[in-house]
């Protein structure tokens, strides 16, 4: 749980507290300009007292930030190949939303905390932002964004918080559910938790 919940706040966080070093890359300049659309929309009066429509002000500048059909197919494993076309355009939307639930409605629980970004390396299309969420007690959590150029863009595809991958954490959950019961289960059960109200505390 302490890993989800500091992934949740590194996502979060990610869109709206960023300190990029001197000498960032493509990767997290075009990062910072997306996080800049979304410091714009909290900061807009008009939207402090309408969540629900800062929220989906938010999630639209994320979908240019997160890669959510490559991060849906790289959870799913082995098990997307077997899924016809209309299946894997299904799983990617309820899958996305399964992330902007558990991540992007984290925003309002920032406490001070600080993410400092501290290295880029670039590998081909593949890069890796390393940054560091400090909280208000000192306390360092190493997170890691792996991403990927599509076209012009570089995406993040996943994170990895204290070494941990979400989409590694995802992998297993998903592939335990589809082998022991179905994956009509696994997307049941996703879609059960749509209909859950979204966590708002720790």
């Amino acid at each position: 749980m302490r890993h989800l919940f500091y992934a949740a706040l590194a996502f979060a966080l990610a869109l709206v507290l960023p300190v990029p070093p001197a000498e960032a890359g493509a990767p997290t300049d075009q990062l910072k300009q997306r996080v800049d659309e979304v410091i714009r929309v909290l900061d807009d009066p008009s939207t402090k007292d309408r969540p629900t429509q800062r929220h989906a002000a938010v999630r639209k500048i994320a979908e240019n930030i997160f890669d959510y059909p490559d991060t849906a197919r790289r959870a799913l494993g082995p098990h997307w190949s077997a899924r016809t076309p209309e299946e894997q355009q299904e799983f990617v939307a309820v899958f996305a939303d399964l992330l902007d639930r558990a991540y992007l409605s984290r925003i309002d629980l920032y406490q001070g905390e600080k993410v400092r970004y501290t290295d880029e390396t670039v590998d081909g299309d593949q890069a890796t932002v390393k940054t560091t969420l400090v909280t208000p007690k000192g306390t360092s959590i190493p997170v890691d964004y792996r991403m990927h150029r599509v076209k012009d863009q570089w995406l993040v595809y996943d994170v990895v918080i204290e070494g941990v991958s979400l989409v590694a954490n995802y992998r297993t959950q998903f592939n335990r559910i589809v082998r022991t019961e179905s994956y009509a289960a696994l997307v049941q059960k996703m879609r059960d938790q749509q209909a859950e109200p979204a966590a708002s505390g720790r």
